[in-house]
């Protein structure tokens, strides 16, 4: 079912705004509110343009990963160092007016890209533009839509494997300033991550990769899209399919998996080059929707906000030689005992006040297969233990001797820590949070399996303009 959506959010998209380009190098690419979408090379720019948000401080530049990592437990806040920004997710002080904000930047995205999918019939054969040309803008957009989706359901939904029955959110698939659409079903919602993903994998060109940008990582392609499936069917239990994407990204030959003395520095590159990244969101100063103070890296930096400190929790987990839990960096004399983690430290040839947010990598396919071969799923030659230690053997760690549920599960959050990722594997397996080393209120200082707050409340303000909308059980409406 197609799906509108209210004007308050997306008037602005009618003609997209003003801003620099995030990815382009010299002559840099500006888009301006003269530019209109009856032309290929418009609607060339307006995708381009859409990749912007992505790095807003409502999404990967800073609060969805950093709140989910303050409420798994990886997260901690030292009670001497920090400017009380992320209170609410380490608290769990959720209201319906205290509550993620990225419902309005995705669907902000959602809106670019589909003016640009109405937009693209006829653009095929004119001035030089092959079908493989719109197909591949085609491709990006559903890209966007699917993965922006999915960050939406699982921040403001029950997880697909624990009630797939339950509200989702509206799955819009075209843009009508009046509209005021009703929640999906999660189940739903993921159909349509599914068709739009599938379809984006079949019309994108095999070799695509977007011309004029600074990190081809920052823009699909096809192995984007297959990492991105091989994550949406781990989330809905289907183990089979996830192990088969996660396959099919290892065996491309594309990606090698970072070693010991490379893993630090991976985090810090201004652009990927034949390592781990397979889709990150690209940081520069010059796009509009930089946090600057309040981006991702002023926020895990100990001589900063240093809101987003790490827990000796997590810490405690890494193994003696384990580069990865050398990852972290301390201000002694302000906060003595309290580690920030350096995933976020700054890129090398800039300041560290901007940074790439990496969303998928070689090593989330390997534990997306482990973890689906644990569960049922096969793959001819390959085994759960050998890709799990296939990672430890490149950070420093010790091999197992078997892997278990508990075990790639713990790989997952030692391997993925500070990328947003444990909390919502702790949401999709029915986890609970329990949290040792904590300085915040006793009231929700561990967080069981039935708690409320596996989905976050709607925020108000959509609730006012759309009276179709349902808020979640145990807020305030």
């Amino acid at each position: 079912m197609k799906k509108i959506y209210p004007l308050i959010l997306f008037v602005a998209a009618l003609l997209f705004v003003s801003c620099e380009s995030f990815l382009t190098e010299e002559p840099k690419m500006q888009q301006s509110t003269e530019l209109t979408l009856a032309t290929y090379s418009g609607l060339n720019n307006a995708v381009f343009g859409a990749y912007a948000p992505l790095v807003s401080t409502n999404w990967y530049g800073a609060s969805f990963v950093l709140d989910a990592e303050m409420r798994s437990g990886n997260g901690y806040r030292d009670v001497n160092k920090n400017s009380g920004r992320y209170t609410v997710p380490y608290d769990f002080s959720y209201t319906s007016t205290s509550t993620p904000a990225l419902w309005g930047t995705a669907y902000f995205v959602i809106s670019q890209v589909n003016n640009v999918l109405v937009n693209l019939d006829g653009k095929a054969g004119v001035g030089g533009v092959t079908q493989q040309d719109v197909d591949n803008l085609q491709a990006e957009c559903l890209f966007l839509r699917g993965l922006a989706h999915f960050d939406l359901v699982r921040t403001y939904a029950k997880q697909y494997t624990v009630d797939k029955d339950a509200p989702g959110v509206p799955y819009v698939t075209v843009t009508d300033p009046a509209g005021k659409p009703a929640r999906d079903a999660v189940e739903t919602v993921y159909a349509n991550i599914l068709t739009d993903l599938t379809t984006a994998e079949q019309l994108i060109a095999d070799d695509y990769t977007r011309d004029g940008v600074a990190s081809k990582t920052s823009v699909a392609s096809k192995l984007a899209i297959q990492a991105l499936l091989s994550r949406v069917y781990l989330f809905m239990g289907e183990w089979q399919k996830s192990a088969d994407y996660a396959t099919k990204v290892i065996n491309s030959g594309k990606f090698t998996l970072w070693e010991a003395d490379e893993y630090a520095d991976a985090f810090k590159a201004d652009a990927q080059d034949g390592g781990e990244v397979i889709f990150d969101v690209y940081g520069i100063k010059a796009n509009t929707y930089d946090g600057y103070w309040d981006a991702i890296t002023w926020l895990t930096n100990p001589d900063g906000y240093s809101d987003c400190a790490s827990s000796n929790d997590l810490i405690s987990l890494y193994e003696e030689g384990d580069v990865r839990g050398e990852m972290f960096i301390g201000n002694p004399e302000k906060a003595p005992g309290t580690l920030w983690t350096t995933k976020y430290a700054g890129k090398e040839k800039g300041t560290p006040d901007v940074s790439n947010t990496i969303v998928l990598r070689l090593s989330e396919m390997y534990l997306n297969r482990a973890e689906a071969i644990i569960r049922g799923a096969t793959v001819a030659g390959v085994s759960a233990l050998a890709d799990i230690n296939a990672i430890r053997a490149n950070r420093g760690a010790s091999d197992l001797t078997s892997a278990g549920i508990s075990d790639v599960l713990k790989e997952r959050r030692l391997e993925l820590a500070w990328e947003g990722h444990f909390w919502y594997d702790l949401a999709r397996t029915k986890g609970s949070v329990t949290r040792t080393h904590y300085s915040g209120s006793e009231v929700n200082r561990n967080i069981p399996a039935d708690s409320k707050f596996w989905a976050l409340p709607l925020n108000k303000r959509e609730l006012d303009v759309n009276e179709n909308l349902v808020q979640n059980p145990g807020y305030d409406s």
